[in-house]
């Protein structure tokens, strides 16, 4: 009877054993699809998705980065991930400073391809399990994508306010222009307004933002050439 119910439990062990390397391997499989088909295709981000579900209103036009001035996609480099361009998915730098700080992690290490993962593979939300996940996956963008696809994703898919979704929509809403025709003071403010865009209106900008912006444009001139893969040749 004892030897009956090890070798039952030894065969339930097994099967459960086996569902869970199947749907390891099915997420697998899914992540190496989704990679390669949002390698070509419009991508919508989870948030967005989340609010189609829930019947909300979603404001997003996608746009390719040929039709989004480069001046956005450098005062975003500047803003939000300085070594984008030389870094494969992870600033390790930024990362073990911010974990070495004394006065723990006053800011954030996340880079634009691990915000991109973020935003379009992942929730929305604070958590460590997440943040966990976004650095492997930011590895996997880095190797699947080019540079300047990962830009065009993380533009299209940004919040820039409530419902309101990627440069082109932002560039309408707030400026009255397409994105393409966006100037170094407007992109500034766009990437100024980034880290809180739903209190960030970059049409009334307030003076946080004025100065964010204002640091935006000088880090733009210190990066000189090293925001060029980002930008269409």
């Amino acid at each position: 009877m004892a030897t009956e119910r090890a070798t039952t439990r030894r065969g339930l062990l097994a099967r459960a054993l086996r569902w869970i390397v199947l749907a390891a391997l099915a997420l697998l499989a899914a992540l190496i699809l989704g990679l390669v088909l949002y390698r070509i295709v419009p991508v919508p981000s989870t948030l967005m998705l989340g609010r189609w579900l829930t019947l909300q209103p979603v404001e997003r036009q996608w746009v390719p980065l040929t039709a989004i001035s480069p001046a956005l996609a450098r005062a975003v480099i500047a803003a939000e991930d300085q070594r984008f361009c030389s870094h494969r998915g992870v600033d390790w730098i930024e990362l073990n400073a911010v974990l070495e700080d004394e006065d723990g992690p006053s800011r954030g290490a996340s880079t634009l391809t691990m915000q991109t993962a973020k935003n379009v593979f992942l929730w929305p939300g604070r958590s460590y399990a997440r943040k966990a996940l976004e650095i492997p996956l930011a590895m996997a963008i880095d190797l699947a994508w080019p540079k300047q696809r990962i830009m065009e994703v993380y533009l299209n898919v940004a919040e820039w306010g409530d419902g309101l979704f990627g440069a082109e929509a932002a560039a309408q809403r707030y400026f009255g222009k397409p994105a393409s025709r966006l100037t170094a003071a407007e992109a500034a403010r766009l990437a100024g307004a980034l880290p809180n865009p739903i209190l960030r209106n970059p049409a009334r900008p307030s003076r946080g933002l004025q100065a964010a912006a204002g640091r935006v444009q000088r880090r733009v001139g210190q990066l000189g050439s090293l925001g060029d893969c980002a930008v269409p040749g």
